[in-house]
């Protein structure tokens, strides 16, 4: 992420800058600081649409699954009624849809549990990133004082 490289300058900034004796601290170029500031504020947005675009990404990934599980149930439903005129081919075809409902219900309960854990660790890196970022700030901040 570009926010992170932005950090590491503001950072690389802040150990330049001359040490002030006895005080623990030390002066930087104020425009310098500003200027990364501005940029940190011109990125963030981009981050924090990624995270959004990963949540959107989810919730269609899921929306898909229960369509495609929804669509594997109506085909189940059609070849049961279209077999029921014939006894011993009603029986099998009763089997078959049977199996065939469990097996796309297993297919969607298993296709939403890998979207969710995968946009669940997407926007737990995402979450990650900008705690970090902000701990970054808020240490710079700190320091800055």
């Amino acid at each position: 992420m570009e926010i992170l490289a932005i950090l590491e300058t503001l950072e690389d900034v802040v150990e330049r800058g001359v040490s002030v004796p006895f005080s623990g601290k030390c002066m930087v170029d104020k425009e310098e600081i500003l200027e990364i500031i501005k940029e940190i504020r011109l990125k963030l947005p981009d981050d924090i649409k990624q995270a959004k675009w990963v949540k959107e990404e989810r919730q269609r990934i899921l929306l898909e699954a229960q369509k495609e599980a929804n669509n594997i149930v109506k085909d189940a439903e059609n070849k049961i009624s279209s077999l029921v005129d014939e006894h011993e081919i009603t029986k099998q075809a009763y089997e078959q849809a049977n199996e065939i409902i469990a097996n796309a219900q297993k297919n969607a309960r298993e296709i939403r549990l890998g979207t969710r854990e995968y946009a669940d660790s997407i926007l737990n890196k995402v979450e990650e990133i900008l705690k970090e970022t902000v701990e970054v700030i808020q240490t710079n901040r700190e320091e800055l004082k």
